[in-house]
Parts: structure tokens; sequence; C-alpha cells
């Protein structure tokens, strides 16, 4: 592999490149998260023998957050960005090295198709970069956007009498909800600010679908697919079975488990929410439940910065149902543990979606949701970050009620089948009849297909 101006480049991929004469399908991946929702994306369009290329912009590097995943999927980028630094440096090296990439094929006059994914920093400069070359991104999983309940939800559960389950249906009506929350931070800004650069948007749901509409996009641009977590957990559940995770953690196998994970910025930044976080898992451990705390980076800055990882460690050292863990290589080894789980508490994104399709209850540890439709169908609650002793009231009802236990699990499946396969056949449907950018009044008219119209273009 040859490194051109810091991108890695794959053996023979500009020959390769060079001899095709039809649409390229370049899938772009950064995080894992977009890792595992794309791998389908990938064998999907490798499998109806597409031209793919995958980019990687090296967003996520390290073996358990990226290489490990690679090698599961059968992954190998054919172009390697290898973004370092912080957020603005990540976003403008994507932009310049990506955009170097696509300028080259510009000039090869190249069908080029990128797909970004969510919410990612890739996903909005890759888009950026994408546009400024002309090429119109396909947006996987779009339509992300926040919803927060009225603040009276919040300040009902102060009280010391709440009733958790009258508060789950409260939220579940979703009388109330708003957009236009900066959180999750900077995901739901690179979400809004990704779609612009589409020429065709995937939204995994109908709401997904009103927010795009809501905000100007065209209705014949927007396809309801579901969201390709659906197919990746397809994958993973038919390899469950030679996942080894339970023979180093037999403690998981307990039927009171609860998965921890607490990463986003706008928790792991502040020391109240991030304690209020940090001291309801502590008591769950404290009162026998099996407890798994998945540490991200983020999670290890924040129990540095604010003194607790000697704390943690201690408490690892101290309980049995407690572990504590880095990162798993392995989304088969996630899925598997996550299925024996009684609740999972997350801040996450995506996990949210794994829930909701693995029939495991959810307790979103944010203020809101940029998957609210999970709240809605009642697959997840939300327990804010506020006090400690309320988010975890919340996760023990969610635990053991099993009434609502029960009814959270039977929710409705909300993120479909097959979801790369109507991606890649609604994209070939559509360029097999437009292209995917139309970006001039002139092109949005039709008028340059009309015969008075003088054929001709500087490429500038």
């Amino acid at each position: 592999m040859e490194r051109i101006d810091g991108v890695d480049v794959g053996k023979n991929v500009w020959d390769r490149i060079g001899k095709h004469n039809g649409i390229i399908h370049m899938v772009l991946i950064a995080t894992k998260p977009d890792i595992i929702k794309q791998f389908p994306l990938i064998d999907e369009l490798k499998r109806q023998k597409e031209f793919v290329l995958v980019v990687h912009s090296g967003q996520h590097y390290d073996w358990n957050l990226s290489g490990g995943m690679e090698k599961e999927f059968g992954i190998t980028p054919d172009f390697n960005l290898n973004v370092r630094g912080s957020l603005y440096e990540q976003q403008a090296q994507i932009i310049q090295r990506l955009g170097s990439v696509l300028a080259v094929m510009h000039k090869m006059k190249k069908k080029v198709i990128p797909y970004t994914y969510g919410d990612t920093t890739t996903a909005v400069a890759g888009g950026i970069a994408s546009y400024l070359n002309k090429y119109a991104a396909g947006h996987v999983e779009a339509g992300l956007r926040t919803m927060t309940p009225p603040k009276e939800a919040f300040f009902d559960i102060l009280k010391n009498d709440f009733d958790v389950e009258a508060y789950y249906e409260k939220l579940k009506s979703g009388d109330g909800w708003k957009k236009g929350s900066y959180e999750p931070f900077p995901e739901q800004f690179d979400t809004r600010a990704a779609a612009p650069s589409a020429g065709i948007h995937f939204a995994p749901t109908e709401l997904n679908r009103k927010h795009l509409l809501d905000e100007g996009y065209s209705e014949k641009r927007i396809f309801v697919v579901g969201n390709p977590v659906a197919d990746a957990l397809r994958f993973a559940e038919k390899h469950v079975k030679d996942s080894t995770i339970f023979e180093r953690f037999p403690q998981l196998e307990a039927d009171n488990l609860v998965r921890f994970c607490i990463h986003r910025r706008e928790n792991v930044s502040n020391l109240h929410r991030f304690k209020s976080l940090y001291k309801a898992m502590v008591s769950l451990v404290e009162a026998n439940k099996t407890v798994l705390l998945i540490s991200l980076g983020a999670t290890e800055r924040a129990l540095q910065e604010f003194n607790l990882k000697k704390n943690v460690e201690q408490l690892a050292g101290k309980h049995k149902n407690f572990v504590y863990s880095p990162v798993w290589p392995l989304y088969t080894d996630v899925v598997a543990a996550m299925r024996k789980c009684r609740a999972v508490a997350t801040d996450s994104g995506s996990i949210q979606e794994e829930t909701n399709t693995l029939g495991v209850p959810g307790v979103v540890l944010r203020f809101n949701s940029d998957r609210p439709e999970s709240v809605f169908c009642g697959s997840n609650t939300i327990a804010p970050p506020m006090k400690a002793d309320v988010v975890a009231k919340i996760i023990r009802e969610v635990m053991d009620n099993d009434s609502l236990n029960k009814k959270m699990r039977a929710s409705q499946k909300l993120y479909g089948v097959d979801v790369s396969k109507k991606t890649v056949d609604i994209v070939k449907k559509v360029t097999n009849r437009e292209n995917l950018f139309e970006l001039f009044e002139h092109e949005q008219l039709g008028l340059d297909k009309e015969p008075f119209w003088e054929k001709g273009q500087a490429d500038w």
C-alpha cells in the first residue's frame, strides 16, 4: 500500500478505477458504528457485482474500535485518509484528502456515488468533499433529529413518589416533544450538515422522512428503507454461537445483567452529569445487579479528569458482579452479551436501535433522544442525568418490574429487514433514470433536456 499526501492507497486501486466505465460506489467508513452499519451495504454491493471502493477516514483506528471489525466483516479499505487530531482538524483533513481523491476521479470523468453514514464527522466532511466535486452523496441513516420531552417531565421525576411506569407511558405518548437540541455534540450538527450534500436520503423511519421533508428536501429523493443495523445484527446473530465472551466473563450469564455505556461529550465533559450516571451505576453494583461497564476513550478521560479512575478500579476488584472493560473488538461478542441483558443503559445512539431490534429494554442516559421513535414505540425510555438516585430508580424499575420489562421487550421493531438490498436497489433505479445531482435551475426544470437547449459544459 502506498501513501500519497497522507492517504494510503491500496494496490492497483487506480488501475481498477481507470478501467471501469460504470458507476463507482464509494462507501465511507469512519467510526465503530458506521463500520458496523456500512458493512452490510458493502457486502450487498459486492453481491450485486457492483464496483465498490471502501474509504476509511481513520476517524477510529484502534484495533478494538476498527481493526477487529474490519477483520470480522472482511473489509479491506481501498483508501485510508489517516485523519488525526481535534474535530476541526479531522474535518479539514477529510475535506482535503477525500476531496483530492475525488478530484482525480472527476478529471477522469468517473461517475461516483459516495455513501456517507449518519451523524459522524466523516459524514459531514465527506459530504462537503463530494459536493464540491459535484458528486452527490447517498446519505445512509439520514434524517436523525434529536427530540426532547417537555421540561415538566423532568421536574416530575424529581418528586420522591414519582411512578416510573407512568413516566414511561407519558414519554411514550410523544406529547410536547420538540426538535432543536444541540445534543449529541457534535453528532447532531454533523447529521444536519451532511444532509445538503446528499442527492438521495435513506431514512430509517417515517419520522426521519418527515424531518427531512420539513427541512425542504425533495420528496422524490427521500426513501424510507429501515436502518442497516438490522442487517448487521442478523449477521451477528448467525455467528453468536461462535462468541467466546462468556468464557472470558462467565458472570455475564447472570439473569440480572445491565450493560452501561457513558461516552457522549455532553455527559463526560460535565462533572454533575457524569457523576450522576456513575453513582447510579455504582448503586446498582452495590445492590448486586450484574453490571458491565464498557469504557470508551471518552469514558476513561472523564474517569481521570473527575478523579474516579482509582474508585472504579477498586469497585471492579471488590465486586465480582462488576465487569469493567474496554470496548470489545468483535461485534458478535457485543451482540452475544447484549442479548443476555435484562436492560441496557446507554447514551449511545446506535445502541438505541440495537435494543429495539433485539427486544432488550433500553434506558437512554440523556435528556433527549436522536432516535425518539424508539421511545415512542416503547422499547426505550429516558433517564436524564440529573440525580443518581433518579437514574438508578428508572433502571431498577425497568429491570425488576416484570410487566414493564415485558412491555418494552414486546414493543414494535422499527428498523426493517434487508435494508442494504433496498438501498442498493433504489440507487440503481434512480440512477438509471436521472442524475443524482441536478445542481442548477435549468437542470431542475429539465430545460437541458429540451431540443432547443444547446449542449456543452465548462468544467470549472
